[in-house]
């Protein structure tokens, strides 16, 4: 059964007819990866690093991260086909697109493991989840590590690093500070609000069969965190729902008393 048009329990399912869904989507997604893209090429070739340009360098590393995490959630749109629906070859193409840039992931693998995510969510059979580590933050983010950066992103990051490096001359400095590093740090953030927080065991449990629960976070503070992927109980509630009708769903869920 496909995960995006899957039926949820009728209690908590958030009746989404957003008109021009697929106009406003892809829109989003050519700004994030535009603004992405700029901000790349300005810092490994347009950007001195030096004592007089940290601050910058600070705000561009921290504003690249930000946008790592974003294409990471227009390419997951892409896999429930809730970027453009109706148009399957247009979500493979921008979701594989938006992973090859993001780290070297292939598309069909990264889909099926996110299908299979929502499947066996919170299970042994769920790839995302550490069955062995449910509240360990350090060893489950390893075995998420081990799972998905394969030989194929090695290769990648490797490939891109020594060509940047060696035929177009970018210093190493820029290349660590502003390529290295916030692709580090967007897996962390990623893996800290859009798995670990949703899916992590504590003492309280969770409400239904999606192992689910969601941050009790305003709209600009969701956005920064995650592209609002920690409101992650309605995602798996309404995996149909594009990341910027989730604020939408979380206000529904509030109103309904259906909130995990």
């Amino acid at each position: 059964m496909n995960v995006a048009t899957q039926s949820s329990e009728p209690t908590a399912r958030h009746r989404w007819a957003a008109p021009h869904q697929a106009l406003i989507g892809t829109t989003l997604a050519a700004a994030i990866c535009a603004t992405w893209l700029a901000v790349h090429f300005y810092a490994m070739f347009g950007l001195s690093v030096e004592l007089a340009t940290l601050p910058l360098v600070v705000v561009l590393m921290a504003l690249q991260c930000w946008l790592s995490v974003g294409m990471f959630i227009v390419a997951h749109d892409a896999m429930h086909g809730s970027l453009a629906p109706g148009w399957p070859r247009l979500n493979a193409r921008v979701g594989a697109a938006l992973l090859l840039l993001y780290a070297g992931f292939g598309w069909t693998k990264m889909r099926d493991a996110h299908l299979d995510h929502h499947r066996h969510a919170g299970s042994e059979h769920d790839p995302d989840f550490d069955a062995a580590n449910p509240r360990n933050f350090v060893r489950w983010y390893t075995t998420f590590l081990k799972r998905y950066f394969g030989w194929q992103s090695g290769v990648y990051v490797l490939s891109v690093v020594n060509v940047y490096w060696l035929v177009f001359g970018v210093p190493l400095t820029n290349i660590v500070l502003l390529y290295g590093l916030p692709a580090i740090l967007s897996s962390l953030q990623l893996f800290y609000f859009g798995t670990f927080r949703p899916h992590r065991h504590d003492d309280h449990g969770f409400v239904d069969r999606h192992n689910a629960r969601s941050e009790g976070f305003g709209t600009l503070a969701s956005l920064a965190s995650c592209f609002h992927f920690g409101y992650h109980h309605e995602h798996h509630v309404n995996p149909g729902v594009p990341w910027w009708g989730l604020p939408a769903c979380r206000r529904a869920a509030l109103r309904s008393g259906t909130v995990q």
